[in-house]
């Protein structure tokens, strides 16, 4: 083999592992954001309840805020008056995002006529949602699993949550 030849082979050899490695690369970021946002998805649940009384409690303090302004009582700069109210509005707008999409999500597993979906949202439902929260534990003996199988659901619904809070950025592709 010549010279030629071989800096051709090895060129080729580089170039390949080059390649190689920013594909895997590019599926890893990839993964770390599916992940990223499957982790928030669950930090929304997990927090479903408190942004809810949170929201509650906005609209007045939005409307005080408002008024205040109005009377020139507030003696802050304009700025960091904007900064509350732009995010209070955000929490609310969320909020109500994740209500809608909690809703589109039980309309789903009800009407997928599978006992394993109707399962999920209710576990969803119970830990998360509604008034009267219970704990894994206390779900796996209401549903008569394992409580394994408890977190495998709340996994499962988190991961259909993320793709309606997160669109096709929630999908995995293989």
């Amino acid at each position: 083999m010549d010279n030629t030849a071989l800096v051709e082979q090895i060129t080729k050899t580089a170039v390949q592992a080059a390649l190689e490695y920013m594909e895997n690369e590019k599926h890893r970021k990839q993964k770390a954001n599916r992940d990223q946002r499957l982790r928030n998805t669950k930090l929304l649940l997990k927090n479903y309840r408190s942004f809810i009384a949170h929201c509650d409690e906005l609209q007045e303090k939005l409307s005080a805020i408002q008024e205040a302004e109005t009377l020139n009582e507030l003696h802050t700069e304009d700025y960091a008056v904007e900064s509350i109210k732009r995010s209070k509005k955000r929490t609310m707008v969320m909020t109500r995002f994740i209500q809608q999409m909690v809703g589109v999500y039980r309309s789903m597993c009800e009407s997928s006529g599978t006992p394993e979906d109707s399962r999920r949202y209710k576990i969803i439902d119970a830990l998360y949602i509604s008034d009267e929260k219970m704990t894994a534990e206390q779900l796996a003996e209401c549903h008569k699993i394992d409580l394994r199988t408890v977190y495998k659901d709340i996994n499962n619904a988190a991961k259909a949550l993320s793709v309606l809070v997160f669109g096709v950025d929630g999908i995995q592709f293989d």
